[in-house]
């Protein structure tokens, strides 16, 4: 569930990463509230995916998915030119989003605080 979570936080980065674009400096009302809602669904969503995942792999997860998202949907919808090089550096970056989340590391179960 934890990996669950940080997947659509990172969605949810996305959408206010292109919000934020789209907001023209917190001119347009539109894409202002869309940027505020979704900014703070991705921050609790990494926040509790963070109690369960270590902090820097679900930081690197949900910065590269976010990351990669938001330029996907620039170069579709024509904010951003597309090149073969590019693409080569996205699909670097899922890969190493998809690495991480193989690469073995503390169980749910063990992300309880230590007693001091």
């Amino acid at each position: 569930m934890p990996w669950i979570v940080l997947v659509v936080s990172a969605v949810f980065e996305a959408v206010w990463a292109t919000a934020l674009g789209m907001s023209e400096g917190f001119t347009r009302l539109v894409p202002t509230l869309v940027f505020f809602v979704a900014l703070t669904a991705s921050m609790a969503g990494l926040g509790w995916a963070a109690k369960h995942i270590p902090i820097g792999t679900a930081y690197a997860v949900w910065v590269g998915i976010g990351a990669a998202l938001t330029v996907l949907y620039a170069m579709a919808t024509g904010g951003e030119s597309v090149s073969a090089a590019k693409i080569v550096f996205l699909t670097g970056i899922i890969a190493a989003v998809v690495g991480l989340k193989l690469v073995p590391g503390r169980s749910e179960r063990d992300t309880e605080p230590a007693a001091k």
